[in-house]
This record gives structure tokens, C-alpha cells and sequence, in this order.
């Protein structure tokens, strides 16, 4: 079945502030019994991490809430570019003028039926050209910080940061929780904790290995 893990990414933290909200958001965690403030051999990857506390069910969805966390919790800061794992985003949505760049075939209703050139190739083909350029800009946001796409629809120079991902399969930022096959987290949850983190905007990347 593979590991899976949901990492809550701050997108509104620093590079200077990262370290100091991380801490804040395991004191949190630990103190409401979510994770236990003691690092274990618990997450993959990493050498130690916190394990589930007593309370780790408040964080749980109702439709999941029977499945115990069988791993703990990754922090991580820094400038990172935070993915799903398995497979790949299959579109980004510009937030300036909401047209969607797609990556590669599918469903004709995920198309816009009055631009053609959104549509597939006939042979099924993966639209690579509209691909480079996101991953050109990731690599270079990965390497400065900055980057930026220009969306094919309305021709705004969009930052790599502000683009919307199917399924939030991407995240850019300098701070993640990532909890290791963990029950789905219920939206409240994610909330109360964005509010711990000074009210940022905060974004679940899913993914699996």
C-alpha cells in the first residue's frame, strides 16, 4: 500500500521567521497532546521526528478518524519546493485571470472549450513546453527564491508562488509539517493551526510513496 503523508506548508513564513514558528508549532502541537515533544525514530527519511500524542484523533477527519497514525511528524525549514510524491500535478490555474495550464492529456471537461490550443494532442502526448517553463521557474525559485511563469492566457508574469496545482500537488515555502500515514486531517484543524502560525496561509500537500 505504500506510505503516505500530508505536510502542512506555511506559505506566508520567512526564511528568518521559519525557525522560531517551527518551534512554536511543536510546542503547540505537543502541548495539546496532538505529538509528543520527545523525537523518536518515527518518520522515513529522517533520523528522529514526533511520534502521535494522546489527542492525535482532534486532527482526524470523521470519515478517517478509526485509523491510528502509525508514524510521526517531519518539520522542515528552509526554501523548499514541497510535492506529492507519486505522479505529477496535471494543471496550474493562473490567479490572475483563472485559465489553467495543462500538462499533459485527460477528461475533455478539465479543457476550455473555446481555446483549442488547450486540448491535448491527438496521440496523448504530455504538453512538454508547457511543462519546462514551470519546472525552469522551480528549479530557479528553488535556487534564489525568485521566479515567475508567464500565464499563456492572459500573459501576466504570474510568480511560481502564487499558481494554483491540481490537487495541491506543489507548495513553495520555508516551513512544513509533514505528518507520516496519518489519518485525513480535518480542514478545522489546518485552520486552528495556520492561526498558531500568526494567521498565515497554509496549504496541504498530499502525497504518497
Amino acid at each position: 500500500m505504500g506510505d503516505h503523508f500530508q505536510t502542512i506548508v506555511d506559505l506566508d513564513a520567512t526564511a528568518e521567521e521559519a525557525p522560531a514558528l517551527a518551534e512554536r508549532a511543536v510546542a503547540w502541537l505537543a502541548a495539546e497532546g496532538i505529538v509528543r515533544a520527545e523525537r523518536t525514530d518515527c518518520v522515513l527519511g529522517k533520523p528522529l521526528g514526533h511520534p502521535p500524542g494522546p489527542n492525535w484523533a482532534r486532527t482526524a477527519s470523521p470519515d478517517d478518524a478509526d485509523r491510528d497514525p502509525s508514524d510521526g511528524l517531519d518539520v522542515t525549514t528552509g526554501r523548499t519546493v514541497f510535492f506529492g510524491g507519486q505522479g505529477d500535478a496535471d494543471w496550474a490555474d493562473c490567479p490572475s485571470c483563472g485559465g489553467r495550464t495543462l500538462f499533459g492529456p485527460g477528461d475533455a471537461d478539465r479543457y476550455d472549450p473555446l481555446d483549442d490550443d488547450t486540448l491535448p494532442d491527438e496521440g496523448g502526448e504530455p504538453l512538454d513546453e508547457e511543462w519546462e517553463s514551470f519546472s525552469r521557474a522551480m528549479d530557479a525559485w528553488s535556487a534564489t527564491g525568485e521566479a515567475s511563469v508567464e500565464c499563456r492566457h492572459c500573459g501576466v508574469d504570474i510568480p511560481i508562488t502564487d499558481w494554483t496545482w491540481s490537487h495541491d500537488y506543489y507548495a513553495f515555502g520555508h516551513l512544513g509539517l509533514q505528518f507520516w500515514n496519518w489519518p485525513e486531517f480535518r480542514p478545522e484543524f489546518v485552520a486552528e493551526l495556520g492561526r498558531e502560525l500568526g494567521g498565515h496561509r497554509t496549504v496541504v500537500v498530499w502525497g504518497k510513496l
